[in-house]
Parts: structure tokens; C-alpha cells; sequence
């Protein structure tokens, strides 16, 4: 490939990552609601079945996206395509990066696509260039697919797991009031607001993850820089999402699986089973991380991969 677009091409495989990683953590809350269900009146998620709470990767993501945003707010580079409560639709933040990329301000997005083929590469860098979570995560532009553009959705190099806890946890649910009243009908009855917190006493969850080389490479130009802090973000994310439902939650370890290869040298499964994690008093309530006993296999390990575990 010549000209611009080659160019353009070859920095971002340069400034990529040239390893795939996969990685293990696990976090832990106490007396907490680690991931409300919107549609079960805001309680934990638990698998019916199996009685293991389960926390999505979006929320996982989340708490990523807000912990770069806050370290690097004003960093070039670092900006969040998802954020919450912003006051700007994601259409409206597609148009303006469309003529911050390509200095139109008439016409359509689809118009300007007949006399310029070049737009989705254009597109594609541009946003990945401004926005953290598009360069990992990837994205779905709704305004750059309504005017049939590729770039409208970009695959990215990090892909998150659900996490789930070891143990079954046991739900609870506390009742609490509220003796400040807000309505004239309170005060006639002279009586507060009653309600319902839904908590679980303690789980430890495990989570797993992979980052691909060539998806860097090949859309976003994720480097080591972002790698650095998304490993960052995963250690310290807990600390910066503080709440009364969220208050103890912590991340226990974080273990990173580095190839040679940017193809992998072993299956990732077959990595995520040298961390073992059992119970320390099985049939005892667990209560605590001292209740788990974790070790990680480092041995004899597969040739071309390495291992840091970070706690």
C-alpha cells in the first residue's frame, strides 16, 4: 500500500503492541452490591441454578473507562467515546469527530464518501487516534453505519470476560428507613420511608481477559503505553468507583500471560487453569480473601511465555 494511507498504515502496526497477553484477576467486595439487575429491583446478579453472583464486562469497562479518564483527563489521545451523562449524544459526538477528521461542515456523511473513498480509513484512525476506549475496547459509531461506512464499527484488541464469583454467595436483604420526610403526606402520618438494600456478605470473583496483537496492529494502534495503563486501571479501579453499595471492594490479583508470538504460543485456557483458588475451611461461611487460599503455577511453563503476577 502507497501513498498516505500506506503510510498512515505502517505507524500505527509500528506504535502497536507486538505480543498477545492474556490475563487473569480477581476482586473481591464485602457487605457489597458488586452489579445491581436493573430488572430485579437493583440486586446482585446470582445464577439461580449455581447461586454464583456474576458481574458483566460492561461494568467491568466502566470502571476502566473512568479510571483513565481521570488520570489522563486533558491528555491527548485519552478521550472516552463512552461516558456516562455527558450532554452529548453519541451521533452528535460521531458528527463532530466527522468534521474535526475531515474539515467538511456541508452536506451528509454518505455525500462526502462518493468523492472521497479514503473516509473510512480517515474515520477509522481518527477516532482511534482521540479515544482510549475505541483504541481497546473498540466501538459502535451508529452515525458512520447509517451512512454504510466500515468504520462504523471497529473490533477492539481487549476483550473482557463476565466475572463470576468462586463461591456461592447468599443474598441479602436489609430493610432500611429514612426519618427525613420529603412529602406533606409523611409528615401526616408521621413516618419515614422504608426500603430495601440488597447485599451479599462477601464474594470473590474471577475474571479473565486477552489482548490481541494483530487487531492492534491491523484497526486500533493499542500500544504499550495503553496496555501500561489498562493494567493500571485494573489494579486501582475499585478505588476510584467508591460507594455506599461498593465501599469494600478491592482488587486482589492480576496475572499477565506475555507471548513471543503475536499469534500466541498456548491456548489461553490452558494458562487460566495454572491460578487455583480453594477454599480455605471449606463448609465455613466465607467472610473474607484470608477464607481463599491462591497460588499460581509458574512452572514449566510453555515455551515462549512468560508470567507477572501483580497484587
Amino acid at each position: 500500500i502507497k501513498g498516505k494511507k500506506g503510510k498512515k498504515i505502517m505507524e500505527i502496526i509500528k506504535q502497536a503492541i507486538q505480543n498477545k497477553y492474556d490475563f487473569f484477576f480477581m476482586f473481591d467486595g464485602r457487605n457489597c452490591n458488586p452489579n445491581g439487575e436493573p430488572d430485579a429491583g437493583n440486586a446482585p446478579r446470582i445464577d439461580p441454578e449455581t447461586g454464583l453472583c456474576l458481574v458483566t464486562d460492561v461494568c467491568l469497562k466502566r470502571k476502566i473507562r473512568n479510571y483513565v479518564a481521570l488520570v489522563r483527563e486533558g491528555v491527548p489521545g485519552f478521550k472516552m467515546y463512552i461516558q456516562p451523562q455527558s450532554g452529548q449524544t453519541l451521533n452528535a459526538r460521531d458528527m463532530e469527530s466527522f468534521v474535526a477528521a475531515t474539515g467538511c461542515t456541508t452536506g451528509s456523511i454518505a455525500e462526502y464518501k462518493k468523492g472521497h473513498p479514503e473516509v473510512d480509513d480517515v474515520l477509522r484512525n481518527f477516532m482511534c487516534e482521540n479515544y482510549y476506549d475505541i483504541r481497546t475496547f473498540g466501538g459502535v459509531m451508529t452515525k458512520f453505519q447509517s451512512a454504510n461506512l466500515n468504520c462504523g464499527t471497529i473490533r477492539g484488541p481487549v476483550q473482557i470476560s463476565m466475572a463470576e464469583s468462586v463461591s456461592p454467595v447468599e443474598l441479602r436483604e436489609l430493610s432500611i428507613t429514612r426519618t427525613a420526610v420529603a412529602t406533606e403526606d409523611e409528615i401526616k402520618k408521621k413516618e419515614g420511608t422504608f426500603a430495601q438494600k440488597p447485599i451479599i456478605p462477601y464474594g470473590l470473583f474471577v475474571c479473565t481477559g486477552s489482548v490481541s496483537p494483530t487487531l492492534a496492529q491491523k484497526y486500533t494502534g493499542f500500544s504499550e503505553e495503553d496496555l501500561n495503563l489498562l493494567w493500571d486501571a485494573i489494579m486501582n479501579m475499585f478505588d476510584f468507583d467508591k460507594s455506599a453499595c461498593r465501599a469494600e471492594m478491592a482488587t486482589r490479583k492480576l496475572v499477565i500471560f506475555k507471548h513471543d508470538s503475536i499469534y500466541g504460543n498456548a491456548p489461553s485456557h490452558k494458562l487460566y487453569e495454572r491460578v487455583h483458588v480453594k477454599e480455605v475451611n471449606p463448609g465455613k461461611p466465607i467472610r473474607s480473601f484470608s477464607d481463599y487460599e491462591v497460588t499460581v503455577n509458574d512452572t514449566d511453563l510453555p515455551a515462549g511465555v512468560s508470567i507477572e503476577v501483580r497484587e
